[in-house]
C-alpha cells in the first residue's frame, strides 16, 4: 500500500482543501482550513473591507451567510469524502449577535445523510465556541456516485 494508502480524515481534508480553492467568493474571503480533533473548522480573518454597518462595526451579514454555507459544504466533502462537491438547495441563517471584525470560526456538523441529500448545522463564533454568532440549517444535493 506504501505511499498510496491515505486514512479516510485525510483524504476528506484533500477533498475540502481541493472543494475551497476552487470556490472563487471562499477565496476572496480568504477562507482557511483547520482541524480540531475530528471536526474540520473554516478561519475567517479579520478584515476591514468586510464591514457591513461602519457605525458598530460589524461584518457584513452575507459575508457571514457566505460563511456559514461554506462551512457546511466543506464539513459534507470532509465527512462524506466528496470528490465532487454538493449542491445547496436551501439555507436557513438565524443572526444571533453581532459579528465584530475579528476571527471568526466555522464548524458544522452533518446531521442525516441519504444517497441524494443530505442535511448539515452549522455555526459561527468569534471569542467563544459556547456563543454563537450565527447558526445555519442546510440542505444539499449530493454527487451521484461514479460522476
Amino acid at each position: 500500500m506504501g505511499d498510496a494508502f491515505f486514512n479516510e480524515a485525510e483524504t476528506g481534508l484533500m477533498c475540502a482543501e481541493r472543494h475551497l480553492e476552487r470556490a472563487g467568493y471562499a477565496r476572496f474571503l480568504e477562507i482557511r482550513l483547520m482541524i480540531e480533533g475530528d471536526q474540520l473548522q473554516t478561519v475567517l480573518p479579520p478584515r476591514e473591507d468586510l464591514i457591513g454597518n461602519v457605525n458598530l462595526p460589524a461584518l457584513h451579514g452575507g459575508v457571514l451567510g457566505s460563511l456559514l454555507d461554506v462551512t457546511a459544504s466543506l464539513a459534507l466533502v470532509y465527512h462524506a469524502v466528496l470528490t465532487n462537491p454538493p449542491r445547496l438547495v436551501n439555507i436557513d441563517v438565524d443572526y444571533l449577535r453581532t459579528g465584530r471584525v475579528l476571527q471568526t470560526f466555522g464548524a458544522a456538523e452533518v446531521v442525516r445523510m441519504g444517497r441524494r441529500a443530505a442535511n448539515v448545522r452549522a455555526r459561527l463564533w468569534q471569542d467563544d465556541p459556547e456563543r454563537p454568532i450565527a447558526v445555519a440549517r442546510a440542505q444539499f444535493l449530493l454527487p451521484q456516485r461514479g460522476v
